[in-house]
C-alpha cells in the first residue's frame, strides 16, 4: 500500500538548503557534495546547482557494500560516479531519509574504495529514527516518526518537484 504524506518535501528542501549553506561556510576548505542514490542524488544535484558550486555533484551507491547484499542483490539504481579526487576532500554526503544507518555504513565503505577523504559529513532531508548503528546527521531538515512496518521515500516528478511517499511493507 502506498500513500502520500502530508510532509512538505519542498519546504524541507528549503530548510536543508539553508542549513547546508551554513555548514559550507564553516568548512575548513572546499566541500564536494555526494548524493546517495537515488533520493540523495536528486538532492545533491539540486543543491549543487542552487548553491552555485563548480562542477557536478558526485553520486554514490551502497549496493556493493550492503550487509544484506545476498538478499537484495545488485540494485538497479545509479552506480557510483565521483567526478573529483576523494583523497583529502571534504565530503558532504546527502541523503533523503536516514533510518537504521546501514545504507550510510555501506556508502562510507564505498567512498573509501575511492580514496581517503579529509572529512565526511552527512546532511539529510528527514531523520526517521530507528538507528541500528551509531550514525548521526550533521544537518537534518526534519525528524519524523514512521512506524517500523513502513518505509518513507522521496519521489520526484518530471519537473523536479519533490514529495514523500509512505509505503507499507508486506509481511
Amino acid at each position: 500500500m502506498t500513500e502520500s504524506l502530508p510532509l512538505n518535501a519542498e519546504a524541507l528542501y528549503a530548510e536543508l538548503l539553508f542549513a547546508v549553506k551554513a555548514l559550507l561556510a564553516q568548512s575548513p576548505g572546499p566541500v564536494v557534495l555526494v548524493g546517495i542514490t537515488s533520493g540523495g542524488a536528486w538532492l545533491a544535484e539540486r543543491l549543487q546547482r542552487e548553491l552555485g558550486l563548480p562542477g557536478a555533484a558526485g553520486v554514490i551507491s551502497s549496493s556493493m557494500h550492503r550487509d544484506d547484499f545476498a538478499q537484495r542483490g545488485l540494485a538497479s539504481s545509479a552506480q557510483t560516479v565521483l567526478p573529483f579526487d576523494v583523497n583529502g576532500a571534504h565530503v558532504l554526503l546527502i541523503d533523503d531519509v536516514l533510518y537504521t544507518g546501514r545504507t550510510l555504513r555501506a556508502v562510507i565503505n564505498e567512498l573509501f574504495d575511492y580514496g581517503r577523504p579529509a572529512s565526511v559529513r552527512l546532511a539529510v532531508l528527514v531523520d526517521r529514527g530507528g538507528r541500528e548503528l551509531p550514525i548521526e546527521a550533521n544537518v537534518c531538515a526534519a525528524r519524523v516518526d514512521v512506524p517500523a512496518g513502513q518505509s518513507l521515500e522521496l519521489a520526484r516528478d518530471g519537473g523536479g518537484r519533490l514529495s514523500f511517499v509512505l509505503e507499507t511493507k508486506e509481511a
